[in-house]
């Protein structure tokens, strides 16, 4: 079987408009989580969100292309092209005909162009059709993050959008990394990308009840495993990682930062947004990610859990990795990143992995940096305050969404 490994990463996020620059403050426990400045939501019960404040489009695109793509597709091109370069592939790959021929691009997105759309919708109404612009269409389709990605890199093998709410970036690395194996591509960059924070956006989730209203102490808001957990905070950004056959990579020289070993797919069938009890399709998801990496449980580490800050998720998470781990889940290592980054919907999986990868290379895992009073139902070694030294063989991130679909990636140290 062909091998798969990583060989680049970028990223957009609020804790950085890079990926070395969102994993410096994410193992510092440096939160991205503010006051909304998006729009204004007074009045609102919820007033916070992890916002890519300090994102500057004009790094990647010229003034004519930022009006070509909606903001998740500025998050993806700066993502992608960092990761690129981050791989040996500065100027793309358009230089070398067959090298362009077998690199792809999957790219994600749970809402795609959500703002475009909203903005759209009203310029329309208030305007008639002469409000609209020409770009409407191009700036709203999910797949023309990875399009227009594709084009810029000159990438003309595989490209595909996948849209799985909350497990996309997982999904979209997975099959990313099938299409490897099966010899459809050589390099394919993978991940997902998402700027969900629009008045339509957040005020659905709000309705719904899943977003924080811990509005008075915003960088706190956030609380994955924690007992005064209340719901999620929306976050922006894209995250994205380069996949690579083993022999292409080692070939070329590349620098090889850890291999994919594992993934597995699965759906509940059970609830449009609550897990079954015990998060049955989590734990079968699991097994069958550390089945395909043929490794047993004791051999992993460390796991980037999905870990969202809500009531329901975070303890059945936890159920799912008992039932899968056994007694070897006391040992686990067990964090959220969201607890800085916030829930980045369809990005949430690519940027899990960027950090997961970063975790394995730097011997360093990050903290579940807002967790003070763990939940008497989330009692594993959830890493509380501060990052930890530690040597990480193997590592798992997870990636559940709406529906019921669960994605698991499995990494392994190439070092290890």
């Amino acid at each position: 079987m062909r091998r798969v490994v990583v060989t680049g990463l970028g990223a957009v996020s609020p804790c950085g408009n890079d990926a070395g620059s969102s994993w410096d403050n994410v193992v510092a426990g440096r939160s991205g989580v503010g006051p909304l400045t998006a729009f204004d939501a007074s009045g609102w019960a919820v007033r916070i969100a992890a916002q890519a404040d300090t994102f500057d489009p004009s790094i990647v695109l010229d003034r004519r292309q930022v009006r070509r793509h909606d903001r998740f597709s500025q998050f993806a091109m700066a993502a992608c092209v960092e990761a690129a370069r981050d791989a040996g592939f500065p100027d793309g790959f358009g230089h070398d005909e067959a090298l362009s021929e077998r690199a792809g691009v999957y790219l994600g997105s749970g809402i795609g162009g959500i703002g475009e759309i909203e903005t759209g919708s009203v310029a329309l109404r208030e305007e008639g059709t002469r409000g609209l612009s020409a770009f409407f269409i191009p700036r709203s389709l999910g797949n023309l993050a990875s399009g227009q990605v594709a084009i810029a890199l000159k990438a003309r093998g595989p490209s595909l959008n996948i849209s799985t709410a909350c497990a996309t970036g997982n999904h979209s690395i997975g099959e990313a990394a099938r299409a490897i194996r099966a010899g459809d591509a050589d390099i394919i960059i993978a991940g997902g990308a998402e700027a969900p924070i629009t008045p339509v956006s957040l005020a659905g989730f709000m309705v719904m009840r899943a977003l924080s209203k811990h509005n008075d102490d915003p960088t706190m808001a956030s609380r994955p495993f924690d007992a005064a957990r209340d719901g999620f905070v929306m976050g922006e950004g894209a995250g994205v990682v380069v996949l690579e056959e083993y022999e292409h990579a080692k070939a070329r020289g590349a620098r090889i930062l850890a291999e994919l070993v594992g993934y597995a797919l699965t759906t509940d069938a059970h609830h449009i947004t609550a897990p079954a009890a015990g998060h049955a399709g989590a734990a079968r998801c699991m097994r069958l990610a550390l089945a395909n990496a043929g490794m047993n449980p004791s051999e992993v580490d460390y796991i980037n859990a999905h870990g969202t800050s809500t009531p329901v998720n975070d303890p059945a998470e936890v159920a799912a990795i008992k039932t899968v781990f056994g007694d070897h889940a006391r040992d686990l290592m067990v964090s959220s990143t969201k607890s800085v980054t916030g829930h980045l919907l369809g990005a949430s999986g690519g940027l899990e992995a960027v950090l997961t990868v970063r975790a394995m290379v730097e011997g360093l895992v990050p903290p579940t940096a807002t967790l003070r009073d763990a939940d008497p139902a989330c009692d594993l070694d959830h890493v509380p305050g501060a990052a930890r030294e530690a040597t990480i063989g193997a590592a798992v991130s997870n990636a559940f969404g709406f529906g019921g679909t669960n994605a698991v990636l499995v990494f392994r140290n190439h070092d290890a």
